[in-house]
């Protein structure tokens, strides 16, 4: 095999971890799509509020658009819109900090907070609808979290 062979082998589409990791980001979206539609959420609102819910249990020292961000990987020109959504939706609290105004805190509606009980059995429907089992998703997840974090790590 020659040099370009071996290139070529390597350059084809299902072979690229990167195309299997989109599209199957693509795929859990399109999954979760219908069952937020009930909902009035979109797949970045839902995410948002993962984190809400979370922070609304364990409140972080700043609750804010920035801490945000960093925990959802996503910057505050994507956060804005999306956080204004939800807040017309009534289900957040956006404040300016007294201490430091360029800083927003946030927090959960009555109906934001409620909005979690209807969310919890998504996740069992989606598995249950794609015959996956729990042991296998976990270590997938696990797995991702590891690639996550190394490549993270590269900057």
């Amino acid at each position: 095999m020659t040099a370009q062979e071996h290139i070529a082998d390597r350059l084809q589409l299902d072979d690229q971890l990167c195309f299997k990791l989109y599209a199957a980001s693509r795929a859990v979206i399109r999954a979760y799509k219908p069952m937020l539609d009930e909902l009035g959420l979109t797949y970045p609102q839902y995410l948002a509020m993962l984190v809400l819910w979370e922070w609304h249990a364990e409140p972080p020292a700043q609750p804010t658009v920035k801490a945000l961000g960093e925990r959802l990987l996503l910057d505050s020109g994507t956060l804005t819109p999306l956080l204004k959504r939800l807040e017309s939706l009534g289900l957040v609290l956006r404040r300016r900090s007294q201490v430091d105004e360029r800083e927003v805190h946030l927090g959960l509606t009555d109906s934001g907070w409620a909005l979690r009980q209807q969310v919890a059995p998504l996740k069992d429907k989606l598995l249950c609808a794609s015959g996956i089992e729990m042991q296998e998703l976990d270590g997938l997840r696990d797995s991702l979290g590891g690639l996550l974090q190394r490549l993270i790590s590269l900057g």
